[in-house]
């Protein structure tokens, strides 16, 4: 009896370790482009030293909604902060002019694409990626964010310091 617990333990262990693993959380994350609601092109490797945050979502999505809403509330609570959250739309053929009001009143930018591989929507949306100052991808999974949630997620990670770039060997 006492075997048979230990292995669905050990079971249910690994299916919750997997998607973390596919994922690539505790790996450098992969480079993507995002292009912005303006047209504009941001890659990941633009952005070294910072806390970034790719959020897949969809206008149809209350769960998104509220998340954005808290995401906004912590970018207005923290205006000088390192964190780079980009809010990556899911729907295609949501037009951009549609996009732009709610542009209009939030602090960090939405996006109608990100190339690259490792930022697909996992179980459904939201879907977030937190990437930290070093890299490194910190967090990935779907359910959205409270204000405390990612108050807790993100404020270790903007009190890290930048890594120290490398230093340039001399010819």
């Amino acid at each position: 009896m006492k075997f048979r617990k230990v292995c669905r333990l050990a079971l249910g262990l690994a299916l919750a370790a997997a998607p973390a693993m596919a994922s690539g959380v505790g790996k450098p994350a992969r480079d993507f482009t995002i292009t912005t609601l303006d047209k504009q092109q941001v890659r990941l490797s633009d952005l070294k030293g910072k806390v970034v945050v790719v959020n897949r979502w969809a206008t149809w999505c209350t769960p998104c909604k509220a998340e954005m809403a808290a995401f906004e509330n912590f970018m207005r609570t923290h205006p000088d902060t390192d964190l780079k959250i980009f809010a990556v739309t899911t729907e295609l053929q949501y037009s951009a002019s549609k996009l732009r009001p709610l542009q209009g009143i939030l602090h960090y930018p939405i996006a109608t694409n990100v190339s690259g591989s490792g930022y697909r929507v996992m179980d459904g949306v939201p879907t977030s990626y937190i990437i930290d100052r070093a890299g490194v991808v910190r967090f990935a999974g779907s359910g959205a964010f409270d204000l405390e949630g990612f108050e807790a997620a993100v404020t270790p990670l903007l009190k890290e310091p930048a890594p120290t770039p490398a230093p340039v060997a001399a010819p």
